[in-house]
């Protein structure tokens, strides 16, 4: 039976109003979920709760099964250091370096060497000597998230991750994903609009009418 990473139960959390109420997820590794839901409706805020940035007003959040919002701030750090990746839709990458001193950066904190595979199967092997603000949008982004991927991440959260990307870029983008989960035992937890590329993955909810189906 393969290992629990990410467990949830009874996630409810509002801001002026209630977001969503007695959410319960569980996602093992090699596997891959997909939440989607229309804008507002609360998907992002719940991956941030599971990705240790937002405390939930109710509810548990287990991380490899140990509680998180339990835990001390240097230990939520070194999750997010080492054992979590985070790919966001804007790739927050530094502009003034190169496609590799993005790279390198993640990976020296997190004490991993880079896959040169991974730039192959992201097609930017021949890009890592220009800098960030030579680049295209899609070059960019699939610079983060060889940035994440040269982590080693455990698990993997992906917040609209191909949203500014056009079908064939966002394809390649999911296959690159979903081929790290399978051989390297992470899993990924995906929030999107795209139900298209939502489908790619080994299950699909929707946040609708604030709970989790």
């Amino acid at each position: 039976m393969s290992q629990t990473l990410l467990e949830a139960s009874g996630i409810t959390h509002s801001f002026d109003t209630l977001l969503f109420s007695n959410v319960n997820l569980r996602l093992n590794a090699y596997e891959s979920m997909a939440i989607i839901g229309r804008s507002g409706s609360g998907k992002s805020t719940l991956l941030h709760i599971f990705s240790t940035f937002i405390k939930p007003n109710e509810g548990s959040v287990k991380l490899f099964g140990n509680e998180l919002y339990i835990q001390k701030d240097n230990a939520i750090e070194a999750l997010r250091r080492y054992d979590i990746g985070i790919i966001f839709q804007f790739h927050y990458l530094f502009k003034g370096m190169s496609a590799m001193e993005n790279i390198e950066v993640a990976s020296m904190l997190s004490g991993e060497v880079i896959d040169a595979e991974i730039l192959e199967k992201l097609e930017i092997k021949e890009l890592m000597g220009q800098r960030i603000g030579d680049l295209s949008g899609g070059q960019q982004q699939r610079v983060s998230i060889a940035r994440v991927l040269s982590k080693k991440p455990r698990i993997i959260f992906a917040d609209e991750p191909t949203g500014n990307l056009d079908k064939e870029t966002a394809t390649l983008v999911m296959k690159v994903l979903l081929d790290y989960i399978k051989q390297t035992g992470a899993c990924l937890l995906l929030v999107t609009h795209d139900e298209q590329m939502a489908e790619l993955c080994d299950s699909v909810y929707r946040l609708k009418d604030k709970v989790l189906v």
